[in-house]
């Protein structure tokens, strides 16, 4: 969540969701994997390497993914949901059997360079009210314990990925950084083990986020490369609030003691679709300045050494919640389908290129039948319901990319997603009549119907959809209304 601040202190305010290096030695990503139709993991690789990227990060020890990075000259930070934190904490037996199964195997027998374990993502975040305090550190230590026992204590390093919310300030200004205090002793306890151990402390950073959830944020501090006034924190100068943000966790570190903890910034980056401000113009702008201060070795005004910085993310998701917004399913740098969203310099000139040897589905969509009559609202309420609910209908938001559409290709679109979910099965295009299959494309720019990635050698089957499908948002009844309205 993002508080309410004052002008002043809202350029701190912000929701967050290995080594250091002396310059640009590559960049790092974050890949993650809530998609029905995931890219083939050596697919992503090569995608990965092509672009420079030399370090990814992902959220969970995934065996395909894992065996791809194998001998391709990638660093890994490989993650453990959340909802394993209980378990690892419970004993060390468990968080030996993790590691054994997740970390030393893919070393010893894929060549997998693993060089950290994230250990939960984000866990104190005051959405989870609590649920994982009692079980981070312990989990923290079971796994350092594993790693140690299984000879890896020095190889691989722990961390903790931490919401920018973990600190605050008491001035408005970075200099005033504090912890939470309800979270200060617990804080102290893991900064001190994990430098003990060798470890980093992982920051996530969203300047998105705040933005977006607060109508007085001040968007131009949203972007490096900006106009506005400056902020001035003594003779320090604030031009930007990421800066101002990790700045303010350096201070809080300075002033318990830890001036000198490694600190990596694990998630920042900007989405292109779900939300007006999320958009390819806006994505551009700050991915972009991102990557240039990543190759330049830039860091910030408090700590002029430049931390790993993991952009969020490499490619679209379709299957993540839209629990925070419909724009969580568009933070990719690259399409589903690893095609270029924007052009990018990934450094020295070098341009961004899409993921080679991609294979699709037939060049087929779904559509409303143009000679389908509607004498029963419900009905069509009711079939576009559903093709969102299974589908992914976050680009007809408003202000989103098919946000603009008419009643006719809104329904169409909705029927596409889920015609496209499902292998397109036939079964799929018929929504009581309503519906049928073209093999004209329907796209109307800047909004695409898109056809799925091909998955037949990993297919799941339209149950597993249904049933681990997020529910449709309150953006999404309001719209099926209008549609379902324009039809009456």
């Amino acid at each position: 969540m993002v508080r309410i601040c004052s002008f002043l202190f809202i350029f701190l305010c912000l929701l967050g969701y290995g080594g250091l290096a002396k310059g640009f030695s590559g960049l790092a990503v974050n890949w993650g994997l809530q998609s029905t139709h995931p890219l083939p993991p050596d697919i992503v690789v090569r995608l990965l390497k092509d672009n420079g990227f030399n370090k990814v990060k992902l959220f969970e020890a995934d065996p395909g993914a894992l065996r791809a990075l194998g001998r391709s000259g990638i660093q890994v930070m490989v993650g453990i949901p959340n909802d394993m934190l209980a378990s690892l904490a419970s004993a060390v037996a468990n968080a030996e059997a993790w590691v054994q199964q997740n970390v030393s195997n893919y070393i010893s027998n894929h060549g997998t360079d693993i060089r950290s374990v994230a250990i939960g993502n984000e866990p104190f975040l005051q959405d989870y009210k609590d649920q994982f305090v009692n079980t981070i550190f312990p989990a923290l230590e079971n796994i350092q314990a594993a790693l140690i026992k299984a000879g890896l204590g020095k190889q691989v390093k722990a961390t903790i990925p931490l919401n920018a919310d973990v600190y605050r300030t008491d001035s408005g200004l970075p200099s005033g950084g504090y912890f939470r205090p309800e979270l200060q002793n617990l804080m102290m306890n893991i900064i001190k083990f994990l430098q003990d151990n060798g470890g980093f402390l992982t920051i996530n950073i969203y300047p998105f986020l705040s933005l977006q959830a607060d109508p007085n944020f001040p968007k131009e501090y949203a972007f490096f490369n900006n106009t506005a006034s400056p902020l001035f924190d003594g003779s320090v100068v604030y031009t930007n609030v990421y800066d101002a943000n990790f700045d303010t966790l350096i201070s809080a570190l300075e002033k318990n003691g830890f001036g000198r903890m490694p600190v990596v910034v694990g998630e920042v980056g900007w989405p292109t679709d779900g939300d007006a401000s999320a958009n390819i113009d806006n994505a551009k702008r700050f991915t972009q300045a991102l990557v240039d201060r990543i190759v330049q070795g830039q860091g910030s005004p408090r700590r002029r050494t430049p931390p790993d910085v993991y952009i969020f993310s490499l490619v679209d998701e379709d299957h993540k919640s839209t629990l925070p917004g419909n724009f969580e399913r568009h933070w990719g740098i690259f399409k589903y389908d690893g095609s270029i969203k924007y052009p990018l310099d990934m450094g020295n000139g070098r341009a961004i290129v899409p993921a080679k040897g991609v294979k699709y589905l037939a060049k087929q969509w779904c559509v409303m039948s143009p000679s389908a009559g509607v004498s029963d609202p419900n009905t069509l309420a009711q079939s576009i319901t559903y093709a969102c609910e299974n589908g992914d209908c976050t680009s007809l938001g408003y202000g989103s990319s098919c946000g603009n559409l008419d009643a006719q290709s809104n329904a169409s679109y909705a029927f596409n997603t889920y015609f496209q979910t499902m292998n397109q099965s036939k079964d799929a295009c018929s929504f009581n009549n309503l519906a049928v299959i073209t093999t004209v494309d329907p796209s109307k720019p800047p909004c695409r119907f898109e056809i799925m990635i091909d998955t037949r050698k990993q297919k799941a089957s339209p149950s597993v959809y249904r049933s681990s499908a997020a529910k449709i948002e309150g953006i999404f009844a309001a719209l099926i209304l209008g549609i379902v309205g324009s039809f009456i």
